[in-house]
This record gives C-alpha cells, structure tokens and sequence, in this order.
C-alpha cells in the first residue's frame, strides 16, 4: 500500500526548460531533497525555494534583498550556518551585559555622593556578584539543555503561575534591554560631538532600533557577524584605558589607599558603622543594571551550536571574567583618577578624557583617536547590546506561545528562520519606550533592573528547591544548592532595595506593565483551553461515528469529480468537515478526496533535520488516518503533503499541483466559527483558511470553506 501511495503520488515531470528551472532552488540550482522523503512533498521537488503562486512580487522581491532569500530547511548545513559558536555567543549576547558596565558602575558611584571611600568594597562586591549569578545560570543550562532559561525553570520546578511570572519579567526586561542599551549608546555617542547636534540624539536613536530589527529579520547568526567588529574594539579600547589608568596612577596606589583609610574613618565618625552599610548597599543596589543580561545565554540555548551545554557554559565563562574585571576595574579607576561628574558627559568619558590626555601630553591627535575609539566603541557596543534583547526576547515570546500562554503567531517562523512577528514586536515596542522616557538613561534604568531581578529570584528559588529535591541523588549536591541559596539572597536585597528606594521614580511602571501582561497572558491561556475542550468533545463525539466497514481498495480517478480538503492533525475538526462535505453539502456529487496538510516549523520544534524528520512523518501518518477513514466511508482517497515554516503558500502549491492532475476538482479547508463572535478571536486564531481561498481564487482554482461550530 505505502509503495502505491508513493507512485500516486509522484509529481509529472517538468516538460520545458521553463518548468526545469522552476524544479530547481535559485539560478536552476537543485533543491536538496531528504532523504527518504516521499514525492508527495511538491513543493521540495517542482518548486524553487522562495516561489510565489502567481509569480514573485515586486515587494516580495524587495523584502528578499533586504533580509535575504528564503532558506532551505532540508539543507542539512543549514542548522550549522544558524547556530552560533561561543565566540559569537560572547558578542551576541555577552553583549548586553558587557555594555551594562557603560552605565551599571557609574549609577552605582554617582550613589556613592562624596563617600567614595565605599567604591573598592562596591567593586568587590559587584564582581563577585557577577560570578554567582553565572555559576547559578551555568547550572541552569545544564539542567535545562534546550534552552528557555529562567521562564522554563520556574515553570517546570514552581509550577505554571510562577513560570508564567518569570516569563512576563523577560518580555517586558528584555524590550527594556533594548531600550536601555540604545539610550545609553546615543549618550556615549553624543557625548563626542557638540551640542549643538543633541536634539539629533532621540532620531539617531530610533533609526538605531530600525536598523537593528532589520538586521535581525535576515537572521541571528548574520546580525552577530556583522556587530562583532565593534565588539572587540570595545573590549581593546576598554583593556587601554584600564591599563593607563592604573599605570598613569600606580604611583598614587599608596595615596588612593590612604585616602580610602581616611574617608573610612571619617566616616565612622559621621554617620557610624551602620551609616555606611547603608550607603554600600544603596550604592551596590543601584548597581544593580551591571547584571542584566547574564541570563541571555540560558534563555538562547536554543541557537548554540552542539554540543550546546558545554558551548553555553564556555559562553558563560566568558562573560562573567569579561563583566566582573570591567565592574569592578571602571569603580576602582573612578576612584583612582578623581572622576567626577561633569554635565553632558558619562563618567566613562570622563575618565577616559583624563586617561588619555595624561598618558599621551602634548599629542592631542593620538589622545583625541584613543578617546573617540572609546567612546565610539562603547557606543556601538550599547548598540550591539540591544541585539541580546532581539535574541533573548523574541525566544520567550515564543516558548510561552508553545504554551498557550500568548498567540501562537508568536511560535512561528519566517522563511528566514527567524522569529519575525517578535522582532517585529521589539522594535516597535522598544522605539515607543525610548519615546516615553525622552531617552533619560537614569529612569530608564531603573525601569530596567527591577525586571531582571524577578527573573533572577524565580530562577535561583526554582534551581535551590530542585537539587534539595534530589536529596541523596546527586553527588555534591550542597554545593549545587549554595550557589543559588547566595544568589537568591542577594537578589532578593537587592530588588527590595530598589523597589523601595525607586518605586515613585518609575520602578512602579515596569511592575504595572509586567502585571498587567501577566493578567493578559492567563486570560489567553484560559480562553486556549476552554476552545481545546470544545473541539475536544468535538472529536469524541466524532469518533463514535466512524464506521468499522473494511475500507476500499479503489485509487482516485483523475477524471472523477474531486475534493481537495486542507486538513491539520487527524482530529474532530477534520473528520466533522469531511462529513459535511460528502453527506450534506454535496451528497454524492464528489467521488475522490485528495487530503492535503503542511507540517509547520516552529521553535518549539526547530531542533535539527531529524526533527524535521520526525515532523514529516508525524504528519504522514495522520494524513493516513484520513485516508483510511475516507476509504472505510467508500470514498477513493489518497494525501499529499509538505513541511514549511507556514501553511498558506506550501499549501497552495499543493493545490495547484493536484488542480492540475485533478482537473474536476475544488478545494475545501474547515474553519472554527462561534455562536458569538469576539474581536479577539481574529488576533487568537489564525486567518489560513480565508489567506489560502484568497490565492487560490487568484489562480482560478475555486475553494469552499466549511463551517466548524463552536458553541460559546
């Protein structure tokens, strides 16, 4: 039977040199098949990647210069050239926290007010702190090998509510994280020209985020590429100006220390012992910006490239040697130079304008091009930090969509492979954040931090309450637990510091946003879950009426009337349209059905070919199903099928190649109608059947819709 199926289902053979082009991929290049695959798939084997039914658009072909042609999903390379190593892991998102050191240690200074004694035991603290947060996420990814980070922990160890939290958290920290990298970015930026140019600084901004979403539709591996120049530029001007730092005042250590000696006194004399504890972790709390982005890597596992466990721990390493030697060195050299803050200008222009010009008298070219590359660099890097936030964030949107906590739009890919309709939604939603705020760096990160920190206490709460789980089950278990115990505690202080010291200055705003979207996700979850129950009454009740007669052995009759019907996964919805389309819209009128589906790609099943493999099958033996049922109703049935990162255009290529051996044929697609309809119902279900009626009428192929009644 299954080799019939297969000759059934070969395609004719291109017949000009026309239709051998259009066989191929690109330019007549040959389109690789899998192998194994069935012919069936139509679209792998007379089809270019990329074609569109009625010709290519000249939109369409703008959009493929500008984020690139589609890809190929059976190239067994391809998930090689989308992966990323630890080295471009390190710019792609050790960014955002490498560039937090732009903004972190100066909030955290510019709290210490006069008491800059406090800055060596701040820097301490920061370092170390850098280096258990790591440690907690380097266990993390290991536990968690396919990524999802700190929205999948507190899911699967604390339950959904708490998942739910820390996943709200990362959306709104990770639009944030773009806002914040780019605001600060224009401020290194525009810190280098005169002010007569500053109200360019929102516009330069904006066009900034535009750039960067664009970047990231053509893909994450082709963004990294071209942002990793800037990156290690960051890193060897920033090396410079912390070696000339401490070579320019190595002779002032003893002085520096003695200042730090008197400035302790002192102030035990002033405000006493517990004075300063409270300036310390004012000061390290306001700090607290240096730390966002470390969860990136756990949360992009997903995009490493094998063996992903040990590349992510690697990457990890990297940055949390890179971030804690910079934290700390940039408050010691604030301390060690003299900085302090001059109007229009960061203190790391600061100290670099100082560093600079007493490293290299009486050459102001060379000082001026250290100072530039500087600062330049920094602001490329807050820049290039921004591309964590179009990483990490899309990805969350879309394993909460896998969930059903958000539109599953969200799950989807574009033929990039990339996860358009996120992007797509953090450039928008970062450019009106940087809007609201007027591009102010302080409130911005204030708004920033308190996210971060939520995601950082579910996370360390889900991993400590996992190994105590695992009581006697894992050697060395008390030294997995300590790491995240020390972590939650500092977390912990932390965020009630700066909820309690910042709530009115624009904290409150992040924590109404992230509730507010936390309520929206729960009531989409909810809605999901009541629609699977109806469908799924629909398809027990279906079940009853499937007939036990032995099926058919008759193929389908090309010169039969015959139904073309799109159907998904074998279930109530596709068995109820099939009925009502031999029984009671056209009783006795079709004599052939022809079953088509597309099996979708999406990031929850984007794991390798293999994958892909298992997808194809999957869909196989569910299209078998229908086929089964159709011959147990007396109906000849056969099936084809494809695998895509979406269904319409697959699916009309499919149709339009049966049209084509079927030439008395129309196509049917069920749709989900309800007794009430809601707005929202457009945005939570998904428009396939109407896109695909609409091409296909183009094509002068006529298409039905059945009606599946949900009642409310």
């Amino acid at each position: 039977m299954a080799e019939k199926h297969r000759e059934n289902h070969r395609a004719p053979r291109p017949a000009n040199g026309r239709a051998k082009r259009r066989a191929g991929g690109r330019n007549g290049a040959p389109v690789a098949v899998p192998p194994g695959a069935l012919p069936a798939v139509v679209n792998k084997v007379e089809l270019p990647v990329g074609f569109h039914p009625g010709g290519t658009s000249r939109w369409k072909k703008v959009t493929d210069r500008i984020i690139g042609a589609p890809r190929n999903l059976w190239d067994r390379s391809l998930f090689r050239h989308v992966a990323l190593i630890p080295l471009l892991a390190w710019v792609g998102m050790g960014a955002d926290g490498l560039s937090s050191s732009c903004y972190g240690p100066q909030e955290a200074f510019l709290t210490l007010g006069p008491n800059h004694y406090v800055a060596p035991l701040v820097a301490l603290a920061t370092a170390m702190t850098v280096i258990i947060i790591s440690m907690a996420y380097s266990g993390i990814i290991e536990s968690f090998p396919h990524g999802g980070g700190g929205y999948v922990v507190a899911a699967k160890v604390l339950g959904p509510v708490p998942g739910l939290v820390s996943g709200g958290a990362l959306i709104i920290d990770y639009m944030l994280t773009i806002t914040v990298s780019i605001a600060a970015g224009g401020d290194a930026f525009f810190s280098l020209v005169p002010p007569a140019l500053q109200p360019m600084k929102i516009p330069s901004e904006i066009l900034a985020i535009a750039v960067l979403t664009m970047m990231n539709l053509r893909g994450v591996r082709e963004s990294v590429m071209s942002v990793a120049p800037i990156f290690f530029v960051f890193i060897l001007t920033h090396v410079a100006l912390l070696g000339g730092a401490m070579w320019m005042h190595s002779d002032g250590v003893v002085g520096t220390v003695s200042e730090v000696t008197d400035g302790w006194r002192v102030g035990l004399g002033t405000v006493g012992f517990w004075g300063i504890v409270l300036i310390f972790i004012k000061s390290y709390s306001m700090g607290a910006g240096t730390y966002t982005g470390l969860e990136a890597v756990s949360n992009g596992l997903s995009i490493m490239r094998e063996p992903r466990v040990a590349n992510g721990k690697r990457t990890m390493t990297y940055m949390a040697i890179s971030l804690s030697v910079l934290s700390a060195g940039l408050l010691i050299s604030f301390l060690a130079v003299g900085v302090r803050h001059v109007p229009g200008l960061t203190l790391n222009a600061s100290l670099a304008r100082t560093v600079f010009a007493e490293w290299l008298p009486g050459s102001g070219t060379l000082a001026f091009v250290l100072l530039a590359g500087t600062l330049v660099s920094e602001a490329g890097l807050l820049i290039v930090g921004a591309q964590t936030g179009f990483i990490g964030g899309p990805r969350v949107l879309a394993n909460m969509a896998v969930d059903s906590w958000l539109p599953k739009r969200f799950a989807a890919f574009s033929d990039r492979l990339t996860i358009q309709n996120g992007v797509l939604l953090y450039g928008v939603g970062s450019a009106l954040v940087l809007l609201y705020a007027g591009g102010n760096i302080h409130t911005l990160v204030i708004m920033y931090s308190i996210n971060v920190f939520i995601t950082f206490i579910l996370s360390m709460l889900s991993m400590a309450k996992m190994w105590m789980r695992r009581k006697g089950e894992v050697e060395g278990r008390f030294s997995k637990v300590f790491t995240p115990v020390v972590g939650l505690i500092l977390c912990v202080g932390i965020l009630a510091i700066m909820i309690w010291d910042k709530f009115a200055l624009g904290g409150w705003i992040t924590l109404v946003a992230t509730g507010a979207l936390c309520v929206l996700c729960y009531n989409i979850r909810a809605y999901y879950r009541r629609i699977r129950g109806r469908v799924r009454k629909l398809d027990d009740t279906l079940k009853a009426v499937v007939p036990k007669a032995e099926p058919i052995k008759a193929e389908p009759d090309p010169s039969k009337p015959t139904a073309i019907m799109l159907v998904e996964n074998f279930g109530g919805v596709g068995v109820h349209s099939l009925y009502t389309l031999f029984f009671k819209s056209f009783p006795g009128y079709f004599k052939n059905v022809i079953f088509v589906s597309v099996g979708v790609v999406n990031s929850g099943n984007f794991k390798g070919v293999g994958a892909l493999e298992e997808l194809q099958e999957h869909v196989e033996q569910d299209l078998k199903k229908y086929v089964d049922l159709a011959r147990r109703m007396g109906i000849p049935a056969s099936y084809r099928f494809a695998v895509g990162t979406e269904v319409i255009e697959p699916a009309v290529k499919i149709c339009l190649e049966v049209a084509r051996e079927y030439r008395r044929s129309m196509v049917f697609g069920g749709k989900l109608v309800f007794q009430k309809p809601q707005w929202h119902h457009a945005f939570l279900h998904d428009q396939t059947a109407t896109a695909i009626q609409a091409q296909l009428q183009w094509e002068g192929i006529p298409m039905s819709i059945l009606p599946v009644r949900l009642f409310s």
